[in-house]
């Protein structure tokens, strides 16, 4: 009897020597595999984001929009290469094992395979890290799970399979798997945006009182600013806002020394240092509090909103 016909947990209904068989299963593990990767790389792509920090109030750029556009038409040209590569190196091998073993002990098959995806995962865990350095507990963490959805969709389609009575079709796989891809996609995104919009996630600027502010900040090209209690500021080759307000001049800005007057003030959603000159250099200069409660930072972004320059003070 052919393998479509028999039950997952029956280990006879696997043949090794049925190509048929075996080239379905290989094309199914392959597009569930490429299923799950776009929703992967959303997720990697918003970790990479909460770990670089604060973005200094910058916005999109044209180049980061094209990087995405690029990406998003990419993605589908690449992500069935990506899943056969996952599927031969992981999913495909841990299903014949458990089928070997299905065999031989009592078990239905898809818990061996998961078995074994999970064993197959700290195998090329310990590869990589003997090979890059990377470290082994995450790394075997992240592959198993990269393992799970796989074995589970793997399933499925041998479920319908059995139903129909031969090996699902190319497109038959590839569809749902494509389906399921979307869908997943969006949920993690819309989830990610609602999280981010009520603060769960994502960088968060610390609260300074004014009494935290005091003191010294130092920058590049020996750039410092004294604030000091009852609000006197002394500016030592500052930049500062220029009075003509060209974003395209070259620099943006002016450097300034002198003494002047300082206060707390808002720019958008961020906190700010708001500093006057009593000379006639430059204009008042918003420096936005950014970086950590424990290594607060002083910015200001000067010129061209979408490619400004940014200059940072941190505490001398």
């Amino acid at each position: 009897m052919g393998w479509e016909n028999r039950a997952d947990d029956d280990p006879e209904g696997d043949r090794p020597g049925d190509v048929v068989r075996s080239l379905a299963e290989l094309n199914a593990a392959a597009a569930v595999c490429a299923a799950q990767f776009p929703t992967i790389g959303l997720i990697w792509w918003g970790w990479a984001g909460a770990q670089q920090g604060d973005d200094y109030g910058g916005s999109f750029s044209f180049l980061y929009v094209l990087v995405v556009a690029v990406a998003v038409l990419v993605t589908p040209l690449v992500m069935p290469f990506v899943g056969m590569a996952h599927a031969v190196a992981h999913i495909v091998p841990a299903g014949h094992l458990a089928r070997v073993t299905a065999r031989r002990v009592r078990g239905p098959a898809w818990a061996w395979h998961l078995v074994y995806a999970v064993a197959l995962a700290v195998v090329w865990a310990a590869v990589t890290a003997l090979l890059w350095s990377r470290p082994f507990l995450i790394t075997a963490t992240l592959l198993a799970a990269l393992g799970v959805l796989p074995v589970l969709g793997l399933g499925h389609f041998r479920r319908r399979a059995r139903v129909t009575g031969r090996p699902q079709g190319f497109w038959a796989v590839w569809l749902p798997s494509l389906f399921a891809s979307v869908t997943l996609f969006l949920l993690v995104f819309v989830g990610g945006l609602l999280a981010t919009v009520v603060g769960l996630v994502g960088y968060q600027a610390p609260a300074l009182s004014a009494g935290q502010l005091t003191g010294v900040w130092r920058g590049a090209d020996g750039a410092a600013l004294r604030l000091e209690p009852g609000g006197k500021a002394e500016l030592t080759e500052l930049p500062t806002e220029s009075e003509s307000g060209d974003w395209f001049a070259d620099p943006p800005y002016t450097v300034c020394e002198g003494t002047g007057n300082w206060s707390t003030g808002r720019v958008g959603d961020r906190d700010a240092v708001v500093v006057r000159l009593d000379s006639g250099c430059g204009r008042q200069t918003y420096w936005r509090i950014g970086g950590t409660k424990s290594a607060p930072e002083l910015f200001a972004r000067f010129g061209d909103p979408d490619a400004s320059w940014v200059w940072i003070l941190v505490r001398g």
